[in-house]
């Protein structure tokens, strides 16, 4: 028996070993396959006006038991008293299946991974004094790998959700009092409409202490305008935005500047080339480079998501010409570094210190003005 066992961690090994090989020199068409949903898309009726009052249609909101917005990494010490601000946190993809192209929003994995990953990208934020971060029939994964038009409209289907939960937190906090918009990844897609769509030209813009579409793209020549508001080039300016995608010196950012451009669409006649924001989170401002002592505390998870550990110092912040944020040689943070020395999945993470120092700061900028 143990022979047997011992023979199966051996396959396992090899093919685990296999796979990285694979992905690293066919990570596009690997991935598409794995990920990508072969059915139709299930046209689905828009989300009830009322849906948001329902306690369960949120990850995190005050007053929810065990809500992992308020997580905090083990030996952290929070703040005395919290920033008076608002936050709405849009999640980003935790249902990787195939099933569907928009997660079931029973589905117990997307459900259980949605959890860890609001409890590492929004926990920044809870040096304010609410987080909202609502579940929402999201788009699978596949969704951003593939050309096919079932892509478009699942994103368009999840937006819809995220509008009518944005609609809710706006109807729940006191009329004056400022907010912040965040996101990671496809959150941080939504987020984008969510600002030409609900802010752009309103009431509501006056009251954004910040935006935070992390781990998406931001193209500074078309999508900033489209969105109506700047780039955040100074720590203490408000009503801006922040954006940032982490790879090595030597990583490859390719797979997903195509993603973004997929549904970016073609640009207009005369339009000038891409121009991706870079904001350096050690910095506060766009573009730059800051060594590792200028980074207040990196939260390092432990294998399977669920808890971490501070570490100043560990890693610095340049923004190279292609607007992509270069973390060096790449610091050891876990076993989800994607293919190309993609580390997506810690954006938020690898600065998680100096993103909860920049809420707190632009909050208080905020108030003073």
């Amino acid at each position: 028996m143990a022979r047997k066992f011992l023979y199966v961690i051996a396959v396992l090994v090899v093919l685990f070993v296999a796979g990285r090989l694979a992905l690293t020199f066919y990570p596009e068409p690997l991935t598409r396959l794995a990920f990508t949903p072969g059915g139709a898309f299930e046209p689905q009726p828009p989300v009830a006006p009322n849906a948001y009052a329902d306690a369960n249609r949120w990850i995190s909101r005050p007053g929810k038991p065990e809500d992992p917005a308020q997580w905090l990494p083990a030996g952290f010490k929070a703040e005395a008293t919290k920033a008076p601000v608002a936050v709405f946190f849009i999640q980003p993809t935790s249902y990787l299946k195939k099933a569907h192209w928009n997660a079931p929003l029973d589905d117990a994995d997307a459900n259980r991974i949605g959890t860890l990953v609001v409890r590492a990208s929004a926990s920044p934020f809870n040096a304010a004094e609410q987080v909202w971060a609502p579940r929402y029939r999201q788009a699978t994964f596949g969704t951003f790998i593939t050309d096919q038009p079932e892509a478009q409209k699942a994103l368009d289907l999840a937006y819809g959700d995220v509008a009518a939960a944005f609609d809710h937190f706006i109807a729940s906090i006191p009329a004056n009092q400022p907010f912040i918009v965040a996101g990671h990844s496809q959150g941080g897609y939504h987020l984008k409409r969510l600002l030409a769509d609900k802010l752009k030209g309103t009431s509501l813009a006056t009251r954004l202490v910040a935006a935070y579409p992390i781990g998406w793209l931001v193209d500074q020549e078309l999508d900033l305008p489209q969105m109506g508001f700047p780039a955040c080039t100074a720590p203490e300016q408000t009503g801006c935005v922040i954006s940032w995608l982490s790879y090595t010196d030597s990583g490859n950012a390719e797979l997903m500047i195509k993603s973004y451009e997929r549904f970016a669409g073609d640009r207009p006649a005369g339009a000038p080339p891409a121009r991706y924001l870079c904001s350096n989170p050690l910095t506060g401002g766009v573009g730059g480079a800051a060594p590792a002592s200028a980074n207040l505390g990196t939260m390092v998870p432990d294998a399977k998501l669920e808890n971490g550990t501070m570490k100043a110092a560990l890693v610095g912040a340049r923004c190279s010409a292609d607007g992509i944020l270069r973390v060096g040689a790449g610091p050891d943070m876990g076993p989800f570094v994607l293919p190309e020395d993609n580390y997506h999945v810690y954006d938020v993470p690898l600065y998680w210190a100096n993103l909860r120092a920049d809420v707190i700061r632009r909050s208080a900028a905020w108030r003073a003005r």
